[in-house]
């Protein structure tokens, strides 16, 4: 599949830049990882995605799960994860999930999925069933939830919001302009439309969004994404860098330099998301707990009356 470029004449970068190469992780912490999943039966987008902090954060002992299979029924055109014919459901995942969870000592599990859209409920349902396993085996725990936009189903999403995450995640991944090269099943305000109902089933929730770029959009066009996360109250933004994963993949169109990541996150604090984590290897899970932590650190605070607080917010 070949993709065309957004503007004639644009050409590739030559190669990737320095603040681009990681060094080589120790295999020792992916080992550990990789036999707790196969002998769980669990997927995760670290891999299944081709994530380049996979390394990092297995060795850290952490992962992203991902529930409901390894095929998806969307063909987004930034994703590694396969599409195809989606397997049959695992009454059984969420309880293993929930095991790995207990395992790994994990205090923050990140839960992921493919689009089910073959599904009624887009899989709402296993995404409850997988909070309340790990609510019972790992009471601890805060829980960060990464949907699909179920095809804007309030019930779907009403499902998921009745089982108690700590925070609520679905990405917008790009700018309005650039949705049909790369998320032509997905809608820009239908995924604007499940963040501020999810907001408005559990006000106590944290909400959260992500986007990636280097793929030809302008720095207005991201402000103007921005401002319309704040506008359905979203309080986490994640900004980071596209990389093509395979040659068959949507191509880089650029390099955001880190310096353009500070801007970012600068505009993101100014616009008052409460953290904005933004960098070349940011990804919507990675880090995740850091949100959360900073969130409740800024809302203690400011239930004590303390002003003049700083950001809660990085770049990576």
């Amino acid at each position: 599949m070949t993709f065309p470029r957004e503007e004639e004449g644009r050409r590739p970068p030559a190669r990737k830049p320095r603040w681009l190469l990681k060094p080589v992780p120790n295999p020792a912490g992916i080992r550990r990882i990789r036999g707790l999943l196969d002998e769980l039966r669990l997927n995760t987008v670290c891999e299944d995605a081709g994530c380049p902090n996979r390394g990092q954060c297995w060795n850290d002992g952490t992962a992203t799960f991902m529930i409901l299979g390894s095929h998806c029924t969307r063909s987004c055109g930034f994703c590694k994860v396969l599409t195809g014919r989606p397997e049959a459901l695992d009454p059984t995942e969420p309880l293993r999930v929930a095991q790995a969870v207990k395992r790994l000592g994990l205090q923050h599990a990140v839960i992921t999925s493919v689009a089910r859209d073959d599904l009624p409920d887009g899989g709402a349902e296993a995404f409850a069933r997988t909070i309340e396993a790990i609510r019972a085996l790992c009471p601890g725990t805060t829980i960060e939830v990464l949907i699909p936009d179920f095809k804007g189903s309030v019930e779907a999403l009403a499902r998921v919001m009745e089982a108690g995450p700590d925070v609520l995640n679905h990405n917008v991944e790009t700018v309005p302009r650039l949705y049909r090269r790369v998320r032509p099943q997905a809608k820009f305000d239908r995924s604007l439309f499940i963040l501020r109902k999810a907001r408005e089933l559990r006000p106590g929730v944290y909400t959260k969004s992500g986007l990636m770029v280097g793929l030809g959009e302008r720095e207005e066009e991201v402000l103007e994404v921005m401002q319309a996360l704040r506008g359905v109250e979203c309080d986490f933004l994640t900004i980071g860098q596209y990389l093509q994963p395979s040659p068959d993949h949507l191509p880089v169109e650029e390099y955001i330099t880190p310096a353009q990541f500070q801007r970012y996150r600068e505009l993101g604090e100014a616009l008052g998301f409460l953290y904005v984590a933004s960098g070349p290897f940011v990804r919507s899970s990675f880090d995740a707990a850091a949100a959360l932590r900073a969130a409740e650190r800024l809302r203690l605070r400011q239930a004590s009356g303390a002003s003049g607080l700083p950001p809660a917010s990085k770049g990576v």
